[in-house]
């Protein structure tokens, strides 16, 4: 018995690889518009973008009295940029080079009288081209970026089931642009030792990402090397022995490289429930950090 493609389609990555880079670079150039205006929050939690109904969101961005929101639309294939006062333009999402969706972008947004600056460079990806000048990255496939926004609307609904079992400090569900992946992570409200950093990514990042404690998973469609869609585990620090974890489902394993527990998209799509099953993912990866790290799991969990 396999999972229903509709809720559950195939996503194998090197049909869409190509869709995927160009995708990438696209929501890094939208994050970064709500990175440049967006206040603050703890652990850089003002840049994500939010699952939708039809695609990925901002959410609301401030512009002095008003608000505006960037979505991505996975069904019509369009990218809308809206306001609070009326305003609205609209954008085909259709093959393009990362140059010419980057100009696009600007000069809607300037339409629209919003004024903003970014860096152009990208991030958390290998020998970045800055985004006026890339057009190497130019391929949109419609039907595989739907099947990867489906993927995401089924992964977010568990993760939020998930979140909804911790009384302890969590993050949203949110979508990271720079790793373009799915993430949900729980704190156990301890402070951790000073990240040692991450290829492509600023110490002023990981530093505050990982100030304290954390058991963080999420999902990600086969991009940064790993060549294939999975969900993914893992606690920093990670405490002795949390390698070994033993109880954890069927098809899941331990990457000693990546420092991750994994869980094949392909093993999800193959169970009979597939939500149950990335459910008991997380739930034996979490209690086994929490466990090994001496969390206070009494305290911290519903």
């Amino acid at each position: 018995m396999t999972a229903d493609d509709t809720a559950w389609p195939p996503l194998p990555y090197d049909e869409w690889k190509e869709t995927c880079a160009t995708l990438h670079l696209w929501t890094q150039i939208v994050g970064k518009v709500r990175l440049a205006r967006a206040p603050a929050s703890n652990h850089w939690w003002h840049v994500p973008l939010y699952v939708t109904s039809r695609g990925l969101t901002t959410s609301p961005i401030p512009d002095g009295e008003r608000v505006f929101e960037i979505g991505f639309d996975f069904i019509d294939h369009r990218l809308l940029i809206e306001t609070s006062d009326g305003g609205r333009e609209e954008v085909p999402l259709a093959a393009c080079s990362v140059a010419d969706f980057h100009a696009e972008i600007m000069r809607r947004l300037q339409a629209l009288d919003i004024a903003v600056r970014i860096w152009t460079t990208p991030v958390e990806i290998p020998d970045p081209i800055p985004f006026e000048e890339d057009r190497v990255h130019a391929a949109y496939d419609p039907e595989q970026a739907h099947r990867f926004w489906r993927v995401l609307v089924q992964a977010d609904q568990v993760f939020k089931r998930f979140r909804a079992g911790f009384l302890g400090k969590a993050s949203p569900v949110h979508f990271f642009w720079g790793s373009f992946d799915l993430a949900v992570t729980r704190f156990s409200g301890r402070r951790a030792p000073r990240h040692p950093g991450a290829p492509g990514v600023a110490d002023i990042i990981t530093g505050e990402a990982y100030s304290h404690e954390a058991s963080s998973c999420g999902f990600w469609p086969g991009n940064g090397g790993y060549g294939r869609p999975a969900f993914f585990s893992y606690a920093y620090p990670a405490p002795p022995g949390f390698a070994d974890i033993r109880n954890i489902p069927a098809g899941a394993f331990y990457d000693a490289q990546l420092g991750e527990f994994i869980l094949p998209y392909d093993e999800v799509r193959r169970a009979p429930e597939p939500g149950q099953l990335i459910l008991d993912f997380l739930e034996s990866t979490y209690a086994g950090a929490a466990t090994l790290g001496n969390w206070d799991r009494a305290a911290l969990e519903r």
